[in-house]
């Protein structure tokens, strides 16, 4: 059988920025960001060690290492959002997550990880829930992608970011561990 790298990489497709965000949409993306804690952690909490140590895809990150990277990517978001919230356009810091899904604390037990977004995930939630119209047109500029992103188009990328992680793990346990 012939794998699609492709499909493993992206399992629910790449994301791409509307044309045009309306609240709807946010809203929606809101709850799907409100979901991701208790959601990764139904796929993932009961895990063996050997599971949450097997790559999703050939050469990819450990289950593992997917759970450390999202809830450090999820903690820099909501910093990003608080430095967006309270300074014109801040130029965010980005960082090379390849690199941070190595160092020793991605190789801690699965449970920090859980128990980060769960926690993250409570503050920043909170933050969205009370954010303005207004709030979510605020922007910040990324330097690697050299432009500025509403925090609007910002909600539904990670709206569509812990999804994309959640159907690496949920189709890893689909191909390998439920027979």
């Amino acid at each position: 059988m012939q794998i699609d790298l492709e499909s493993l990489k992206y399992p629910i497709g790449k994301f791409s920025i509307p044309q045009e965000i309306n609240s709807e949409m946010i809203k929606k993306a809101v709850t799907r960001i409100a979901d991701f804690p208790s959601n990764i952690f139904q796929v993932a909490s009961s895990l063996t060690p050997a599971q949450l140590d097997a790559p999703y895809r050939p050469g990819g990150w450990t289950v593992r290492q997917l759970l450390h990277h999202c809830a450090d990517s999820h903690g820099q978001a909501l910093f990003r959002f608080k430095h967006a919230l309270t300074e014109e356009n801040p130029t965010i810091k980005p960082y090379d997550e390849g690199a941070w899904a190595n160092l020793p604390d991605a190789a801690l037990p699965a449970a920090y990880a859980l128990d980060m977004l769960r926690l993250v995930h409570a503050k920043w939630l909170h933050l969205l829930q009370n954010m303005s119209p207004a709030d979510f047109e605020r922007t910040y500029y990324h330097p690697e992608k050299q432009r500025s992103q509403t925090l609007a188009e910002v909600t539904l990328m990670y709206a569509w970011h812990g999804e994309h992680h959640l159907a690496h793990i949920s189709g890893l346990i689909q191909r390998n561990f439920d027979r």
